[in-house]
């Protein structure tokens, strides 16, 4: 028997809708890098990208658990001297809240060639508003 290899004009690409609301932040991302990698098709080649489009809806209202929300620090530098900035969850919730589950998401992506790809396919929406309803309704 021969390992079945799937073709590239065999890959079909879902959209999935998720709401944020009420979620945790690495449960909610961990079911999301999953859908972007494609793990949950029978057909899943660890090598290719087949992974499905994935609109997450209200994500400012998506939970972090235990006291994370205050205590968590998000590091970044930018390369330069005294380039080193710190913020909490907290703050980069108020600031920005779609850089905390794409951080998230980031992270559990694995690193290589197609990890832009797959952050690509990942929409972020903070409110209710879906843009890409039209998507839906195609099935």
């Amino acid at each position: 028997m021969k390992t079945y290899q799937p073709k590239e004009k065999e890959i079909t690409r879902e959209w999935h809708l998720l709401d944020a609301k009420g979620q945790i932040v690495g449960r909610l991302a961990t079911k999301i890098s999953g859908l972007l990698m494609g793990k949950h098709k029978p057909n899943f080649s660890k090598h290719m990208d087949m992974g499905d489009y994935v609109v997450l809806l209200n994500a400012e209202k998506v939970e972090f658990s235990g006291r994370k929300e205050d205590k968590k620090l998000y590091r970044s530098h930018s390369g330069y001297p005294g380039g080193f900035k710190e913020i909490t969850a907290k703050l980069l919730r108020e600031k920005h809240p779609e850089r905390i589950i794409r951080k998230a998401v980031f992270g559990m992506l694995p690193d290589n060639r197609q990890k832009k790809e797959r952050l690509n396919r990942f929409k972020i929406i903070i409110g209710d508003n879906n843009p890409f309803k039209d998507k839906f309704l195609e099935k």
